[in-house]
């Protein structure tokens, strides 16, 4: 964070100083909410959780060497005391975003949102300092933490900011105002909870509504409903996507034998060929939209290209790609879901898989409401049509429909399995695999799929990282 001192903290979030002794004292380290991350001069935020009381922690990160905590009561250590630690985090944010003067991005999306911050960040970063929202954290919390994270050498922030229903975003961008705001899409992640793909749209399109005149939305030419957004924006529009009418756009795409895609970039400013280090053809939307941010803030298609060619995955559990000694090969995706995201990482996996063996370890896709059904039955029978070669459906109800659609779109019943776990799968897959096949494993967060990956790989020894 850009140094404040814990006098100008207190006035910006409206907080009353706690055994302070020296007001004039900065805070020069992170702000941070868990106490193992504590560095001299940080800032501790102290949550009340379900579990975990923040307040509980003030002594120990005070002698780790915070300067002080941003806390609801008097702890006996320096603090600064408010009304409401989230609102006071938030508070402290917008002032610090405001002080920077570096350039603000913004997206959301119902898919690919980090998968593209990522790209986004990596391109920006060859050009100059930036700072992005690390994993998924894009929430009321996770939002202002990282925009606190920038200094003074900051010259770009990239934030992706989620959102559970109408209004979120809105909060958000009231937080750290973008001047760039980007949508990628609109699909049925958390569904259940809007209530409909129009509701969906109703929130992510607040992202838009909040810019400029002089900024700009960038939206995606494919699809509809993002790009009807266009009328609830005073920015400037620029599209991207595959669509004739795009600004930024990909022409001659295709697929390596390894399954990673290949196109030409085409920008207002030239064209460059890129190959990406990513696996799956969905990942060629991603670029364009990383793209369309990138030609915004000045650079050549050259550059971009060259930088979307270097660019791998920052986030963990997402498509990452690792072969064994052994010469299976397996892909971890298993940090979330949505019917989307499945069927984009079933077509990775169909094109990865070409002259080898394929599975397809799936669970649950979660807050689809009445939706579900259909949904899991779609992806079941998807696996089939694309030949995976065995579909595992790990868990519940839900996976057991996952393995209906399969069972009724295949042949003979031997294209898919249910089991009652992961620990159920990593039997099944130890018993079965064999020295080439590839293995995608997929679900929600909640299911926890990320252990069969993680046992499979651990079966062998260290194994040549493909993609990261």
């Amino acid at each position: 964070m850009i140094a404040l001192s814990l006098a100008e903290i207190a006035a910006v979030v409206g907080g009353q100083t706690y055994d302070i002794p020296d007001p004039a004292l900065q805070v020069t380290g992170p702000v941070v909410r868990d106490s193992r991350e504590v560095e001299s001069g940080s800032l501790f935020v102290a949550f009340v959780g379900e579990r975990v009381d923040g307040h509980d922690y003030a002594g120990a990160v005070i002698a780790a060497g915070a300067a002080a905590v941003l806390a609801s009561r008097p702890v006996g250590v320096p603090a600064i005391v408010v009304d409401d630690v989230q609102t006071a985090l938030g508070a402290l944010a917008r002032h610090v975003v405001e002080r920077l003067g570096a350039t603000l991005v913004a997206l959301t999306g119902s898919a690919g949102k980090t998968s593209t911050k990522d790209l986004i960040a990596q391109v920006l970063r060859s050009k100059a300092p930036t700072v992005f929202t690390p994993g998924s954290l894009n929430n009321e919390i996770g939002l202002p933490l990282t925009a606190l994270s920038a200094t003074e050498e900051t010259k770009f922030l990239v934030l992706e900011m989620g959102a559970r229903g109408i209004g979120h975003i809105r909060y958000l961008t009231e937080l750290t105002p973008p001047r760039i705001g980007l949508v990628l899409n609109v699909g049925t992640a958390h569904i259940g909870e809007f209530g409909g793909r129009e509701q969906i749209a109703q929130a992510k399109g607040e992202l838009v509504e909040s810019l400029p005149e002089d900024g700009a939305a960038i939206l995606n030419a494919d699809d509809p409903l993002v790009r009807a957004m266009a009328s609830r924006t005073k920015a400037r529009v620029i599209l991207f996507g595959e669509s004739d009418e795009a600004d930024v756009r990909a022409e001659n795409v295709r697929l390596t034998e390894s399954g990673q895609p290949s196109f030409s970039l085409r920008t207002p400013s030239g064209c460059s060929d890129v190959t990406m280090r990513l696996y799956g053809e969905h990942h060629v939307s991603n670029a364009l939209a990383a793209a369309a941010v990138a030609h915004e803030l000045g650079m050549s298609a050259d550059e971009i290209a060259r930088a979307l060619s270097d660019a791998g995955s920052l986030s963990r559990w997402r498509m990452e790609v690792t072969e064994r000694p052994d010469g299976v090969t397996v892909v971890n995706d298993a940090y979330n879901a949505n019917p989307e995201s499945m069927r984009a990482a079933l077509r990775a996996l169909a094109a990865m898989g070409k002259g080898r063996r394929t599975w397809a370890v799936l669970g649950q896709m979660a807050e689809l409401g009445d939706e579900a059904l259909a949904e899991h039955d779609a992806v079941g029978r998807l696996a089939v049509r694309l030949n995976v070669g065995k579909l595992v459906a790990v868990g519940g109800r839900e996976a057991s429909w996952l393995q209906l659609g399969a069972y009724n779109e295949g042949s003979w019943g031997e294209e898919s399995v249910h089991v009652s776990d992961a620990q159920a799968a990593v039997d099944l897959l130890r018993s079965e695999l064999r020295p080439g096949d590839v293995v995608l494993v997929k679900a929600s967060r909640s299911v926890g799929l990320e252990r069969v990956a993680l046992a499979l790989l651990a079966d062998g020894t260290e194994g040549e990282v493909s993609a990261r």
